[in-house]
């Protein structure tokens, strides 16, 4: 069978388990997570295979300490390709055909959208967690979507500002040209302008994925901005540093704005290729002792560090579980009720509420610097922590928010 079209099926339970106690109402006597990633594309690094298997971990973690769903929570994994018609078609077969009663992941956001959209028709809860645009809790909101981990607004809050208040005040910024991308130069861009910084030019649009960087960054080295900016992610992300370095911008003066970075990123080219660059995240596995726990218990199951993506798909499974169990039914309208303004702490979501009037999950979030090798303790240790942005104040303000549900 293809690689693109292939479907995981993997249950969580390994052993048999006693029937559920007559209080809790499941329907088909189960509880079916759908990790709706990209399995085969520039996402499936840092999402893909890792965040079925962190979903995968969360369900065997909540059925350990819930004996009443001991072997009734499974986990479907399914790639939508990163192509909004997949989404919507793989979303709609996952929860007609496999009974799935929750979609989880969702890296990509048209593919994000399409599939919250079919989630809202079918009410079965969404927890996006890889896909950032901010339209999720905005225009496009719906009673049954919840947006975790981080969006667009975060990552320019964090790191416009930042690298804007540190002397990184002429920008050229260039952003893939789908939903993720457009919706971040947006961000980018106001963020950049409210702390006195300014475009050297109009934001470039680039083909999404793309490979070939070079007419960009021959526009930057005649442009000569303070910050070439570039909100690419994944596999795309990396081939824009590549190709940064091998042009030499750093050494020109020119430095490196990253809207959107993950721990693979990085891993693929090197940390010396990304030194110094600032970024913003939830979260990485080395933050404290806490995470390094979890980060251990990951690597021993999957064979790598997580990124922070995966970790994300791990803490919003259980989240989602737990609500089940508070609401002792998978009936989507009680879950949504047991979610909405809960207040949690985990390894990966501090201080963290889900906001009831647009599902915007606050969380605590860190602005980082990574670090050259030079300096890493050992392997994987990529970022120093520059400041952490509480919960309050990392997210867009509910006064803003165009959500009417």
């Amino acid at each position: 069978m293809h690689k693109k079209t292939l479907t995981v099926l993997l249950s969580a339970a390994l052993t048999a388990a006693p029937a559920l106690a007559q209080s809790v109402k499941l329907s088909d006597n189960a509880v079916k997570v759908g990790v709706l990633t990209d399995l085969s594309g520039v996402y499936s690094e840092l999402s893909g295979q890792g965040s079925v298997k962190a979903a995968q971990m969360a369900a065997a973690d909540f059925m350990a300490a819930n004996p009443a769903f001991r072997g009734k929570v499974q986990v479907v994994g399914v790639d939508h390709q990163n192509k909004a018609d997949v989404a919507s078609n793989k979303a709609a077969e996952m929860i007609d055909r496999q009974n799935v009663d929750m979609l989880v992941d969702m890296p990509t956001s048209s593919a994000a959208l399409a599939a919250s959209e079919v989630a809202k028709n079918k009410k079965v809860v969404a927890m996006v967690v890889t896909g950032a645009t901010t339209a999720l809790t905005n225009e496009k909101c719906n009673k049954y979507t919840f947006h975790y981990a981080y969006d667009n607004y975060m990552l320019a809050n964090g790191t416009g500002t930042a690298v804007t208040q540190r002397g990184g005040k002429n920008w050229f910024i260039i952003y893939p040209n789908y939903a993720f991308g457009q919706d971040l130069n947006r961000q980018m861009t106001a963020a950049i302008q409210e702390n006195g910084g300014r475009l050297v030019a109009p934001s470039d649009a680039t083909p999404f994925p793309n490979t070939d960087f070079s007419s960009y960054l021959l526009k930057a080295q005649s442009l000569k901005p303070k910050i070439f900016g570039t909100m690419q992610a994944g596999a795309d992300l990396v081939n824009v540093v590549k190709q940064y370095n091998e042009f030499g911008l750093k050494n020109q003066g020119i430095g490196l704005g990253i809207g959107l970075l993950f721990e693979t990123d990085v891993a693929a080219l090197g940390q010396d290729a990304f030194a110094g660059a600032i970024a913003t995240v939830p979260w990485f596995w080395n933050l404290d002792a806490r995470s390094r726990v979890w980060a251990a218990k990951f690597e021993k199951a999957f064979g790598k560090k997580p990124t922070w993506a995966q970790a994300g798909v791990y803490s919003a499974t259980m989240t989602y579980l737990q609500a089940v169990a508070r609401a002792k039914t998978d009936e989507s309208d009680a879950v949504v009720k047991a979610l909405e303004g809960y207040s949690f702490n985990d390894f990966f979501a501090r201080n963290a509420t889900i906001r009831p009037q647009d599902h915007r999950v606050l969380l605590d979030v860190h602005t980082v610097q990574v670090k050259p090798k030079a300096q890493a303790k050992e392997n994987g240790d990529i970022f120093t922590r520059l400041s952490t942005i509480p919960a309050a104040k990392a997210f867009m303000p509910l006064a803003e928010s165009k959500c009417k549900m």
